[in-house]
């Protein structure tokens, strides 16, 4: 197998004409794919699993640079640093982190098919560590300013390079569950912050987030390049070795060589150039699709919830302490993700968001319920469990569907051809509406005040309810090709 076969290196990928195989060469693997369908065939799965929580560790990261702010933002304004942090700085901090990851989704398009998803996810850690170096021996607020942008780059280059790679390793069958580790390691990365921002400075939460990006590029140096990378670049044999990783059995590489080289051969055959490619009805309801479920995803009030949980519970007033809401909020951010890999190939993309969206709804309308009688003097010291109870349930509800779905469709409802660039279009969607929300979150909530604001949130919930249920697809046990058909229906 290492050398590659005969019949693998008669199929070279290099160029559209040696990308045709011949007739009775279709024939030949069709009979064999046939036959795989009525035959089981052993896959060895712990490898794609193993895989998937490597590579998405880079959501781990990204949850570190998005929760950081949450425990971070008192510290700073309780002056740990040796200069003044304003709450207006603060909030520039935060915000400064999308902006960032905007830069990096396109910088990804480009060098995506040219390097390799994982050669990427190695280089991204040297902004990653600049980036917290900077944060955590910081002369002023600029050096701040600037660390959140580095880390924030890397976060929106992970944002679209991991899911791509998820989806490319991934079995139909289990590409669901893998594409939801990705919102579980960022959940995990928010949940780790949260619980070392009780017990350390700013600076020792810092340095805690620092170590991360060290541990995970001596992981990458373990895993090969997707099967459809080296395809694309024209290397059969190193596919191969990529797809035995991967799937253990001969059988099965056999089978999945096929439908990926038919994928490949399809996309070059019917080969547009960019414009046109976007022109088409699978690309333009993708993209519909894409940036309508990121802007639910953001303006439900998720980040909004995430980053400023310790000051939200601040402001309620409860007897308990905001440290110790935040934790439990993390908590039950990461279990109910983690529910979320369990059911999401059994139930389906568009039940679980529809849920999801429903009961973020309700939960904001509480909140904005208690905020407004907190507001106009009643005595709420006896619901003081309402803001807890309601952003638990929000959370978690989020996990199940908002959370993950979106970035785990990002990766299925675009064709290989524009893949990268459309994903990096759609992340770069996604971190102008997370800088929206955290920049002018505070501002909102002083201009309409805070219970105001969590309406307006339940306001996005209903349209988003809408949006599910007459624009989601259910891409379940679909096939990438059915999945683009299904879109150009």
């Amino acid at each position: 197998m290492p050398g590659g076969s005969k019949e693998y290196d008669e199929i070279p990928c290099s160029n559209d004409e040696e990308m045709k195989p011949s007739k009775s060469s279709y024939n030949e693997k069709s009979s064999l794919l046939d036959k795989s369908a009525k035959t089981s065939i052993t896959t060895r799965k712990w490898t794609q699993y193993l895989a998937a929580l490597i590579v998405t560790i880079g959501g781990f990261i990204m949850g570190t640079t998005l929760g950081w702010t949450s425990p971070a933002g008192p510290m700073m304004k309780n002056n740990q640093y040796k200069f003044h942090v304003a709450e207006e700085n603060v909030s520039w901090i935060a915000s400064f982190m999308a902006l960032g990851a905007m830069i990096g989704c396109p910088v990804m398009a480009v060098l995506v098919h040219k390097l390799g998803n994982i050669k990427l996810m190695i280089i991204l850690t040297v902004p990653t560590l600049l980036g917290w170096t900077m944060i955590i021996w910081a002369k002023s607020v600029t050096w701040i300013y600037v660390g959140r942008i580095l880390t924030g780059f890397a976060s929106g280059s992970y944002s679209v390079i991991v899911p791509q790679y998820t989806s490319e390793i991934a079995e139909k069958e289990i590409r669901g569950t893998l594409g939801t580790y990705f919102q579980l390691q960022v959940f995990s990365g928010i949940l780790f912050t949260y619980f070392m921002g009780s017990y350390l400075n700013v600076f020792g939460l810092s340095f805690a987030c620092a170590i991360v990006p060290i541990i995970y590029i001596n992981l990458l140096f373990f895993l090969p390049e997707s099967p459809m990378f080296h395809l694309i670049k024209g290397d059969v044999n190193k596919a191969v070795l990529s797809l035995n990783f991967f799937y253990g059995s001969h059988g099965q590489v056999d089978h999945e060589l096929y439908i990926l080289q038919k994928s490949l051969t399809k996309t070059k055959n019917e080969r547009l150039t960019i414009l046109q490619a976007f022109q088409t009805t699978a690309a333009k309801r993708g993209l519909f699709l894409g940036i309508g479920i990121m802007i639910f995803q953001q303006f439900t009030g998720a980040n909004a919830v995430i980053f400023y949980t310790t000051t939200i519970f601040d402001a309620t007033g409860s007897t308990i302490s905001s440290n110790t809401s935040t934790i439990i909020v993390g908590v039950m951010a990461v279990l109910s993700t983690y529910f979320s890999t369990l059911v999401i190939d059994r139930l389906g993309r568009k039940i679980l968001l529809l849920y999801s969206v429903v009961a973020m709804g309700i939960t904001t309308f509480l909140i904005g319920g208690f905020f407004y009688a907190k507001d106009t003097f009643y005595d709420v010291s006896s619901i003081g469990y309402v803001p807890l109870v309601s952003l638990c349930v929000f959370i978690v509800m989020f996990s199940i569907g908002f959370g993950p779905i979106p970035w785990m469709m990002m990766g299925e409802i675009f064709p290989t051809q524009i893949k990268g660039i459309a994903s990096s279009i759609v992340c770069m969607s996604n971190w102008f509406f997370v800088f929206l929300v955290t920049k002018f979150y505070s501002s909102l909530v002083s201009a309409i005040f805070i219970y105001n604001t969590f309406w307006l949130f339940t306001l996005f919930c209903v349209v988003g309810t809408f949006f599910v249920i007459y624009f989601v697809p259910e891409t379940k046990g679909k096939t990438i090709d059915e999945i683009q058909e299904l879109l150009s229906a």
